[in-house]
């Protein structure tokens, strides 16, 4: 597997004109990092975390068996504060997580995972500049790690240095604006900020202005696209944003519409085509809910979303060629306010995180269909906010 990886790292470099092909092997080496400690190892790290009021003391490992599909906590990884959303490193072994303390500038600290123990060492923290830190993403080619500050509506970049430490933010920006919504609106809130397949770009989802922004990612000093934004509906309230495995399509879930909007990607330009938006409730439902995550399948056929309120996790067909989708399935999650979830690395099964009622449920995944099917297996989790894969648990 460590041949593989080292071939894979300098085919990467050989074809980096070519952003469909460098995308493809990045997605390669993210699946070989995964099974780099043992490739017949069914166990998997898994991680969560969430705010401290629920009772959450930081970040907590469990075990995941792709085998039998049971879920096993293991203890509490790593103590920390608000750690409600982290991500992992493409090469499997650091782990960043954003970092609130009441009342004050947020942060993102850099861990080193331990395959053994699942335990999380801190290696160090640096400032956010700006409050509500509330997302954090790692580049493709691993070089750079963004984050989203939500109360303050702005997004910085952050260099990755050889053993997992961050350094200062070498890019940053300010977010301006308003929209409909004057209760969630009357402000920028910067809810995301992801990579672009070819690590050219950098795309942020503001939910108090309903703007996507696009930034050039090279050199992680995040000068504005032109055009420098992408705009959707007033009050829909863009939250997350994930781009189609082929690289020409991306999806971004609105928290406040309860809606997903899919786009075309010009990766050359760098721009955004709106195509279709589309509800992430079922039909005739009624109530209150909030829109959170949204995640394509390693098959690229389906994407999935997750409802706060309605407490389901949306299923979509996604068409072929178009990239337009369809619903096909609201699956509850036998919890409260579902928010983040996980999709394993196999593709076999789907965590479902209950924010509300603590819990970690899971679900299999039909290959053929993409329709979610309840296991009967759960794992308890105080306030669980965010639920991540992290590669092989070493035996």
């Amino acid at each position: 597997m460590t041949a593989l990886m080292d071939l894979l790292l300098r085919i990467r470099a050989d074809i980096a004109g070519n952003w469909v092909w460098a995308w493809r092997v990045a997605c390669l080496l993210s699946v070989a990092a995964m099974f780099s400690a043992n490739s017949s190892a069914t166990q998997y790290l898994v991680y969560t975390g969430g705010f401290n009021r629920t009772g959450n003391k930081g970040m907590y490992a469990f075990r995941f068996d792709t085998k039998t599909g049971k879920l096993q906590r293991i203890g509490l990884a790593a103590e920390a504060t608000n750690p409600t959303y982290f991500s992992v490193h493409p090469n499997g072994r650091f782990l960043y997580a954003v970092v609130n303390m009441p009342d004050s500038i947020g942060g993102v600290s850099s861990y080193e995972i331990d395959r053994k123990t699942g335990n999380l060492k801190l290696l160090n923290t640096v400032s956010s500049r700006g409050t509500n830190t509330c997302f954090v993403a790692v580049s493709h080619t691993g070089k750079y790690v963004l984050d989203a500050n939500y109360e303050s509506g702005s997004v910085a970049a952050y260099p990755v240095k050889p053993d997992g430490r961050l350094g200062e933010a070498s890019g940053f920006s300010q977010h301006q604006g308003s929209s409909a919504n004057h209760e969630r609106q009357a402000g920028p809130h910067a809810h995301s900020f992801n990579a672009s397949p070819d690590d050219r770009y950098a795309i942020a989802a503001d939910l108090g202005t309903d703007q996507l922004f696009v930034y050039h990612l090279d050199g992680g000093a995040l000068a504005p696209n032109n055009p420098p934004f992408t705009k959707v509906t007033p009050g829909s309230g863009p939250r997350h944003f994930a781009f189609h495995t082929s690289g020409q399509f991306a999806y971004a879930v609105e928290e406040i519409a309860s809606n997903l909007t899919v786009f075309r990607y010009d990766a050359k330009g760098g721009v955004l085509h709106e195509i279709q938006t589309i509800s992430m409730l079922p039909a005739g439902f009624s109530g209150t809910s909030y829109a959170a995550d949204v995640q394509v399948h390693p098959s690229g056929k389906f994407v999935y979303g997750s409802n706060r309120g309605n407490d389901t996790i949306a299923v979509f067909a996604v068409q072929p060629g178009s990239g337009k989708l369809t619903l096909i399935q609201n699956a509850k999650t036998e919890g409260k306010t579902p928010r983040i979830f996980a999709i394993d690395p196999t593709g076999e099964f789907l965590l479902a995180a209950n924010e509300g009622s603590g819990s970690v449920v899971v679900f299999r995944i039909d290959p053929a269909s993409g329709r979610l099917k309840l296991t009967g297996e759960r794992a308890d989790a105080p306030g669980p906010a965010c639920v991540k894969f992290a590669g092989v648990l070493a035996q």
